[in-house]
């Protein structure tokens, strides 16, 4: 009997945060926790894996607030700032100098974290302390532990991106595409009919780059999605107001939502 998988959603905001420097609209003012957002990104535990996704700026916060002190395998899903930056926190998990960490991204995103963070890359920092990482560039499924990743290709602005189909022993889990504007025929028809989706919706408005939230729910309606959790918010998204409009099925996702599949 397998353990139920866990996913904790790390943050919930789009690249800049929520609130906004500079910005008092009434969302960025606002006393309620739901509308207080750190970059996004997912933590996942399964019954023998603990996997992260992506590693923003706010890394280090989000790891002390839900605990986070061992990782099997971190992922990413494209090389924009708000994805990539918090990766030197990642030091923690390889103290030993016989300790490295697995990573999987795409050889886009490999490139730029290379040229972001060149001294982990260059064989010269492999003692007590650093950074030690053994890259895998993205280029099909692959496995972590017991759970299979499967990259799902969407157009977001110019940069490569991923999301990811998360199964086990052939099983769709879930799947997770925290930055899209348009998912591709294959990304689509992976998921297509799936018990769980977390997807970006980043605002009410429409935008060049990300799926708005009357996008994504014509989307996961069109694709028959059973359960879906938006994510990677603006600060147009106010949780009390836009909640209780959404159809039974689709729901805002917070920061430090722990969600069982």
């Amino acid at each position: 009997m397998f353990k139920n998988t866990e996913i904790t959603f790390l943050g919930t905001a789009t690249s800049i945060g929520v609130p906004v420097i500079g910005c008092h609209c009434a969302v960025c003012s606002s006393d309620d926790p739901k509308n207080k957002r750190l970059r996004s990104s997912i933590y996942v535990e399964s019954e023998e894996t603990k996997l992260l996704v992506d590693t923003g700026p706010d890394f280090r916060q989000q790891c002390l607030r839900e605990g986070i002190d061992h990782l099997d395998a971190v992922v990413f899903t494209h090389e924009h700032t708000d994805h990539i930056m918090g990766f030197d926190d990642l030091r923690r998990f390889t103290v030993y100098e016989e300790e490295a960490l697995q990573i999987h991204a795409t050889e886009s995103c490999l490139g730029r974290l290379k040229a972001a963070f060149s001294y982990v890359f260059d064989g010269k920092n492999g003692y007590r302390g650093y950074l030690k990482v053994k890259p895998e560039v993205i280029d099909g499924p692959f496995r972590v532990g017991d759970l299979e990743l499967t990259p799902l290709p969407v157009t977001h602005g110019k940069v490569e991106t991923v999301g990811f189909l998360f199964s086990r022993e052939g099983e769709r889990l879930f799947a997770y595409i925290p930055d899209a504007k348009v998912l591709s025929a294959e990304a689509e028809a992976l998921i297509e009919g799936i018990d769980l989706l977390i997807l970006d919706g980043l605002q009410p408005l429409p935008h060049n780059t990300h799926l708005s939230i009357p996008e994504s729910v014509e989307l996961v309606e069109r694709l028959a999605v059973k359960k879906t959790w938006l994510t990677h918010f603006s600060c147009r998204v106010d949780y009390r107001e836009l909640e209780p409009g959404l159809p039974e099925n689709v729901h805002l996702a917070w920061d430090g939502l722990k969600l069982e599949v």
